[in-house]
Parts: structure tokens; sequence; C-alpha cells
């Protein structure tokens, strides 16, 4: 089982305004929290976002480049997926695939695709 990730953020505030509804309704409870970093956990594993140094910011998180490509959650159900999709568009977060959503990820894959404010793509999924 995974123990936590960590992830380097280019603004914490933005970070945390992203992410703290995000995972809550993905039923992570906030864990801890300090003056640069977050975190939220779920059946013992946990999420963690810092503050990156802003000698460290010059370059920019791509998911192409080598490193992360993209965090993938499950959802409840589709109906879940569909909540959240409808949530992440009030708040104006751009929908990845949105000409194939909710099936961007194939034929029976239900899913939505987007990005954090940093640009790393995140994936909820819904059961089979």
């Amino acid at each position: 089982m995974l123990h936590h990730i960590e992830l380097y953020v280019s603004d914490l505030r933005e970070t945390v305004d992203f992410w703290d509804w995000l995972l809550k309704e993905l039923g992570y409870e906030t864990f801890q929290k300090w003056d640069s970093g977050r975190s939220w956990i779920m059946n013992g594993t946990y999420i963690v976002f810092v503050q990156a140094e802003e000698r460290f910011l010059d370059v920019a998180y791509h998911r192409c480049r080598v490193g992360l490509n993209h965090l993938a959650f499950h959802a409840l159900s589709r109906k879940h997926v569909d909540q959240l999709t409808e949530k992440l568009r009030e708040k104006g977060v751009n929908i990845l695939y949105s000409d194939r959503h909710p099936f961007a990820g194939g034929k029976g894959y239900y899913a939505v695709f987007f990005e954090d404010p940093d640009r790393i793509k995140v994936e909820i999924v819904a059961p089979d």
C-alpha cells in the first residue's frame, strides 16, 4: 500500500484552495498543516503539497518531462464523476479532452481529466 505522495508546488495558497475541497469530496481529511505545506489523509495514505523554494521556481512543471505524469483517484460512482465535473466547471477548471468526456480513457472507462494550478493532470475515475 502506498504510504504518501509529496509534491512541490509553485503557490501553496492557490494549491490549497484548489485541492482542499476536491480531496474532501474524495473522502480525504486534513492531516497536517505548517507554514510551507499541507497534507490530507485517507486510510493511512496521505498526499502532501509543499511550497517550492523561490530558487527552484524558474522551470515550470510539465507532465511530459521526466517525473510525475498525473494523479488518478477513485470516484464512488459515475454520478460522483458527474457531480465533481460540474463543480470543476463551476470553479472555472479546464476539463481536458472535453470532446471525449467522460470516455476519454477509452470505451467503458468513465472519468474526468483536468489540471491543478501547476498543470499537474488529475484524473477521477468511476468504478467499473
